[in-house]
């Protein structure tokens, strides 16, 4: 990334390298980096991140908008009939990481 990058993280905290980040931001070599997921939830109070004066940190909030909090309530529900139901729940999460 150029030194005028900004990094944005809305998707998932293991996607990004918080180790590499800390040292681009620290050293400058990128601008700045916005956050709302984090390798390790909730970010540690120890976290690096928390005193970088060029990152904005966020709750884990980005998919609070209507629209996303309905349709994975929808979702939430359509996984519990088909459970009940004996079918195969349509966003099964294999507990070793795969879907």
């Amino acid at each position: 990334m150029k030194p005028t990058a900004v990094l944005v993280n809305t998707a998932r905290g293991a996607i990004v390298d918080e180790a590499a980040l800390i040292e681009a931001l620290s050293e400058r070599r990128i601008f700045a980096a916005g956050l709302d997921v984090y390798e390790t939830e909730p970010l540690p109070a120890g976290s690096p991140l928390r005193r970088l004066p060029n990152v904005v940190l966020l709750p884990h909030i980005g998919s609070a908008t209507v629209r996303t909090r309905t349709r994975m309530a929808l979702l939430a529900v359509e996984n519990l009939v088909a459970a009940l139901s004996g079918e195969r729940p349509p966003c099964l999460v294999d507990p070793e990481g795969g879907s």
